[in-house]
């Protein structure tokens, strides 16, 4: 048997993209709600019953949502395309020294349908 747990954030953030098609509205600083949702899996430690105590999980989280909240993407640091799947690669980059058990984040924009999902 194997368990996996999932953790959620959210953040709210603005970026321009270089697209081939609709270019205009793309182009200009625009913002979304942005939804991460990070599973880690393994076996539960046998002292503690956990994957992992939910507060390290929550606290890891945390560094990478206030690097990303409130923030024009196109300036943050490490981040090489403010795309979907841009966002799941720094995440999961950022998180896998803390979370040695990640194995999948997803990053969605709900409120116009696109979800993005990186498997490790």
């Amino acid at each position: 048997m194997k368990y996996e747990l999932t953790q959620e954030f959210y953040f709210e953030a603005a970026h321009t993209l270089h697209r081939e098609i609709e270019t205009d509205s793309s182009l200009r600083i625009h913002g979304h709600t942005y939804h991460a949702d990070v599973t880690v899996a393994g076996m539960p430690d046998p002292a503690s019953g956990m994957l992992i105590d939910l507060g390290h999980f929550r606290a890891a989280l945390a560094g990478v949502r206030e690097q990303l909240d409130h923030r024009l993407l196109d300036e943050v640091a490490g981040l090489k395309m403010p795309t979907l799947e841009g966002l799941c690669a720094f995440i999961a980059t950022a998180l896998q020294p803390a979370l040695p058990g990640l194995v999948r984040v997803t990053v969605a924009r709900r409120a116009s349908g696109d979800r993005c999902t990186l498997h490790l």
